[in-house]
């Protein structure tokens, strides 16, 4: 036990007691964040580690970087560097075997692939050099609150079987994708998003590849679709022998069998023969749009536990990063006034709309699509679009898919007629959406009237691609 914890903590009959400011749950790149912003303000913060000490950090990722350029500055990136194994990335390379050709897709800004353990021990260790506490192999197990919804006041946790309690100002849920903490929650005297289902989310597998001769795509992140519309394959070169190669489904389809078909690909692609594996990891992300509201009094979900991933590509380190230091912020404004309260939280979920929160809710209108359109149908739309507007799509939640583009497309899809005019008609769905989006609202009580609005546009989204309701 560290001398800051020791201080802390208070010995019961009933097990310890520890009472910093500021309890997280969860060492990831969000939870982290936010503990080093905080720390930094000379405030006391726990993070809670379900892992040992070795094993925190170790997370299943894709580890690739969008966004490296621009980091939070309570863990200086030059701290991070180090764990940057290929900044030489910068393109998508889409395999569509439908249709027989490769597209080349530029991927704006800087990106970079990880290596994402050693990543994770970087982010815990600025989180230690800014101020903050380490508690290792701790299983959170509930949360504390005052009665009929009021505010958060703890969680009760387990340590190597004995039993800890952590009375704390405020909690952040850092605690990843289907976060067991909100399930003990009773948010109903809160806007605190509770519209969440599994089917919003996809389950993640990959390897760590290591192949004898150089992968003559170095420079690229590499996709491929599965033979069923609910999975797709990625290749991600951490170096030109060492590659990450994973499989993203939702998880309302058969694991094993989208299992087998990355097994497959792998061995049926020359430049892996002889290849060792090892390293085999998986997970649970978010394919939705960020929750509406992720604020309770006493308590903030961030990163996984609040849907900050890119609902197209999966992305969410950046995002995550920047959720931690925007509900940092809030919280230490909160501590300073004495009031932790949902609208003294609020500037959070506002914060998190302006800067990527809209955007990855107009992305998820083409998740809802992809759902409504047969396969062959979709690859044959991916095929015929040039490269640069898909990349617009894919990252920035809109493009600019006009008539002449949408003529064009007609000519090159040889027949998936019905697919551009859906995919048109879904764009202007997408800018409605967006548009909303940059006008979230910036009180709590009005938070009512823009969902009734956004439920409106929700509808015509249904309606325009043909897809089941989402939410």
């Amino acid at each position: 036990m560290s001398t800051q914890e020791q201080s802390a903590a208070a010995s019961t009959p009933e097990g310890t007691t520890h009472s910093p400011d500021v309890v997280v749950v969860g060492a990831g790149t969000a939870g982290c964040y936010a503990a080093a912003t905080i720390a930094r303000d000379g405030y006391d913060v726990v993070v809670l580690e379900r892992k040992t000490e070795d094993e925190a950090g170790h997370i299943a990722c894709g580890d690739a970087l969008k966004g490296a350029d621009a980091f939070p500055e309570s863990i200086p990136k030059s701290h991070l560097e180090p764990a940057f194994t290929n900044t030489g990335v910068d393109h998508g390379r889409f395999e569509i075997p439908q249709e027989d050709t490769v597209l080349e897709i530029p991927i704006p800004g800087e990106l970079a692939v990880i290596d994402r353990w050693e990543y994770g021990r970087r982010i815990i260790d600025g989180a230690e050099n800014a101020g903050a506490d380490f508690h290792y192999d701790t299983v959170v197990q509930n949360v504390t609150q005052e009665p009929d919804g009021g505010p958060v006041t703890g969680v009760e946790a387990v340590h190597k079987g004995d039993p800890r309690t952590y009375e704390a100002e405020v909690v952040i849920d850092a605690a990843g994708s289907l976060s067991v903490l909100q399930d003990h929650v009773d948010f109903s005297n809160s806007t605190f998003d509770t519209n969440v289902d599994y089917s919003h989310f996809c389950s993640a597998y990959r390897e760590i590849v290591h192949v004898e001769e150089p992968v003559e795509w170095s420079d690229a992140l590499v996709f491929k679709p599965t033979e069923r519309a609910a999975g797709y394959l990625w290749y991600f070169p951490r170096t030109e022998t060492e590659i990450n190669a994973g499989l993203g489904f939702q998880m309302t389809e058969e694991p094993m069998k989208l299992v087998d078909d990355l097994k497959y690909d792998l061995e049926n692609r020359a430049e892996f023969d002889g290849a060792a594996v090892d390293d085999k990891l998986g997970a649970a992300l978010p394919t939705r749009r960020p929750y509406d509201s992720a604020v309770h009094p006493g308590y903030v979900a961030i990163g996984d536990a609040a849907g900050h991933v890119n609902p197209t590509t999966g992305g969410g380190i950046a995002g995550a990063a920047y959720a931690g230091k925007y509900a940092a912020e809030a919280i230490i404004a909160g501590l300073e006034d004495g009031d932790l309260g949902e609208k003294a939280l609020w500037e959070y979920n506002e914060r998190v709309m302006d800067h990527f929160g809209a955007r990855y809710a107009a992305l998820d209108v083409y998740n809802i699509l992809s759902t409504a359109v047969d396969v062959d149908e979709l690859m044959g739309l991916l095929a015929a679009m040039p490269g640069e507007k898909l990349a617009e799509a894919l990252y920035s939640g809109s493009t600019s898919i006009g008539p002449k583009l949408a003529l064009e497309s007609l000519l090159n899809s040889r027949g998936h007629w019905g697919t551009i005019w859906n995919l048109f008609q879904t764009k202007r769905r997408a800018d409605d959406l967006l548009e909303l989006y940059e006008h979230y609202p910036d009180h709590p009580a009005a938070l009512a009237h823009w969902q009734q609005r956004r439920d409106e546009l929700m509808e015509a989204v249904y309606e325009t691609t043909g897809a089941d309701p989402k939410y």
